[in-house]
């Protein structure tokens, strides 16, 4: 990996400072943030944002304000606050490379410049604004050399006008629910991260998200509870983790606070954005030949209990050689497997297959009410230090650890205690029942994937997931898969405890359609070896790591169209929501090279939703398809250049 950060200093035309405001603009002109103060004389002192979107020669307010502001311990950091220096304006531009995710070569590219203000006691409080090509970012920073305090509220508050579309999903600890579609703020309650909204006039996108979270504070929530059109930053709940640990989180100065992140501009913008790991820290690891990003076969969806059945391992581990894929895991129980065989014969079997198996850990301690096991081993550094070493020794290649349901100042420490040990032992992690991605990632590469999100695993749970899914699929590329890997076990053709009514193609397409540093597949053995030919094949080619993606077209909700590139090869994936009709769509291919031919391998939906119909083409740049997507339904394709 590499990584590099060049900083200039001038006078940009970006800044103003006449009549206390300060306006920075994006490098390319299109996305500006402007501070302001309030001009109410009851809020003497508060200040607050605006943000704009300036595209084709029309301007758009995207949020009118912003609220700004931190209530310390020791003071008020919302009023009263006297700007008392601007500084230089500062190009920020970094280029740097990740080894997984929707793009490779990544650009953190912004004008950046801090304003600082002073309370009437002469306490510092610094305000970092940042405005990149595809949005906003802005941070507190309180700079003084010493101090230890608590925050007892974040005052940041996003004014959102009722005629606003939105996409919002109603908070909990694990990020399992659904997003729901709105036009205002009438229903009041927590939210999760991200949110995405679309203006009044339909001309711009934005994502509200959170980046850089460190050990430093507790991740956070919006809330509209207090005032409809104000979607606040909240603290989590103190009933979070069964009540253990504190939801207002102690800050030793100097401090500055996470990244409040707003990704701006067309659906494309959204979608293809970096911006949540750009503003975060490089990474910690230098050596990263031992990350290896892949797929996955995964017994837990088809058999809750399957990774207790030594039999039932193996004829995993079997599926993923039989599909070429590195690796499978071993869920819960594995401390209790039977049936011909215990964990190190397990292991032995998958190494012989020439896969490395994964392991599951309940993440322990207090904070959570579930008792599966293996339950503590990962839950303090001595733990770790142990658990990492024998599975060092067994030849276990990472670990998916459980259960969190926190996101409290102590719980965002254990995350990042537990990443920083594994990376001793050059093992790789993912979590699940946790929080959605907060740009960890790039700071920590061998954080593989997250859960955080309501996957294939709740056709076990009930059969809301039955109708739910194909919606819910067609919103999840537009929001949550936009911040970060999503480990949502996809591609299951057979039916788990609920049945499907998604289409074969739609399935097959959520192989490209999401993103996840480990993808787990998630059927039965028998689901992959009766497809086609021409389905294996695909499902034995797919890449699950990519050098660019873009957004082909789609809206949230209702269908998307994606293309994601490896190397000099392209892959297609396309899913449709709409119950009641088939959706036909022409699939042009402008985005690749020019003056080069490719080989088309196109498999859409066939007659029926258990039935695929493939088609072999020459296209090139200037080449159109038509391809028709049942009720339900999806399609993929892949481009190989002929040379």
């Amino acid at each position: 990996m590499k990584n590099y950060i060049i900083v200039f200093w001038g006078v940009f035309s970006c800044l103003s400072a006449l009549s206390q405001r300060v306006a920075v603009t994006s490098p390319n002109k299109k996305v500006s943030v402007t501070l302001c103060v309030q001009s109410n004389t009851a809020n003497t002192g508060g200040w607050y944002l605006t943000v704009d979107y300036n595209a084709e020669g029309k301007s758009t307010t995207v949020i009118p304000q912003i609220q700004l502001g931190l209530l310390r311990s020791d003071q008020d950091f919302s009023k009263a606050l006297k700007l008392v220096k601007t500084g230089k304006p500062t190009l920020i531009h970094e280029e740097y490379t990740v080894l997984h995710g929707k793009r490779a070569h990544c650009t953190n590219a912004a004008n950046e410049v801090t304003v600082a203000f002073e309370t009437p006691s002469k306490a510092k409080l610094n305000l970092i604004l940042r405005a990149y090509n595809d949005g906003v970012a802005f941070r507190y920073e309180f700079p003084e050399k010493s101090g230890s305090f608590v925050v007892k509220d974040e005052l940041t508050a996003y004014s959102i006008p009722d005629s606003t579309k939105r996409w919002l999903e109603k908070y909990n600890p694990a990020n399992e629910a659904l997003y729901s579609p709105m036009a205002d703020g009438k229903v009041q309650q927590d939210w999760g991260y991200p949110a995405l909204f679309n203006t009044p006039d339909k001309s711009c996108w934005y994502l509200i998200h959170e980046a850089g979270l460190d050990r430093n504070y507790c991740g956070s929530k919006l809330s509209n509870a207090g005032k409809s059109t104000d979607y606040k930053i909240t603290f989590p709940d103190q009933w979070n983790g069964r009540g253990k640990g504190e939801s207002q989180p102690t800050v030793t100065l100097p401090w500055k606070s996470p990244w409040r992140v707003i990704i701006v501009g067309a659906l494309s913008d959204i979608v293809e954005s970096t911006l949540v790991d750009d503003v975060c820290p490089s990474s910690v690891v230098a050596k990263t030949d031992w990350i290896k990003p892949g797929i996955a076969s995964w017994n837990y969806w088809s058999d809750n209990h399957g990774t207790k059945d030594y039999k039932t391992v193996c004829e995993f581990a079997d599926l993923a050689a039989a599909m070429g894929w590195p690796y499978t895991l071993l869920d819960w129980e594995w401390d209790a497997m039977g049936n011909g065989g215990k964990l190190e014969d397990a292991i032995k079997y998958i190494k012989s297959k020439g896969l490395k198996p994964l392991m599951w850990y309940n993440s322990g301690g207090d904070h959570t009410w579930v008792s599966a096991t293996p339950k503590d081993r990962m839950l303090t550094h001595e733990n770790r230090v142990e658990e990492f070493a024998k599975l060092k020794n067994l030849g276990v290649a990472g670990v998916k650890i459980d259960f969190f349901e926190s996101e409290k100042q102590d719980m965002i420490k254990y995350y990042l205690d537990i990443l920083d040990d594994a990376a001793k032992f050059q093992m790789m992690v993912y979590f699940h029942g946790c929080l959605v991605p907060r740009g960890w990632a790039r700071t920590y590469p061998y954080l593989m994937t997250y859960e955080g999100v309501r996957g294939a695993e709740w056709y076990n749970n009930g059969p809301e997931f039955t109708t739910t899914a194909p919606e819910h699929n067609t919103v999840l590329p537009f929001t949550r898969n936009v911040v970060g890997a999503m480990d949502y076990t996809p591609v299951t053709f057979t039916n788990s405890q609920f049945s499907h009514t998604t289409s074969y193609g739609h399935e097959l397409a959520l192989s490209v359609v999401f993103e996840s540093g480990i993808q787990h597949f998630a059927d039965r053995p028998e689901g992959y070896s009766t497809l086609p030919d021409a389905v294996r094949t695909f499902l034995k080619e797919v890449p699950n790591v990519w050098d660019n993606t873009k957004l082909l077209d789609g809206y949230p909700g209702k269908y998307i169209i994606i293309a994601r590139q490896k190397g000099n090869e392209w892959y297609i994936g396309g899913i449709s929501a709409d119950n009641m009709r088939e959706k036909r769509t022409k699939l042009d291919f402008g985005f690749l090279s020019e003056g080069v031919k490719y080989k088309l391998t196109l498999i859409a939906d066939g007659k029926h939703d258990k039935e695929f119909a493939a088609q072999y083409l020459v296209v090139d740049k200037s080449s159109s398809v038509d391809v028709n997507m049942l009720r339900r339904g999806g399609f993929v394709a892949s481009l190989r250049p002929l040379f």
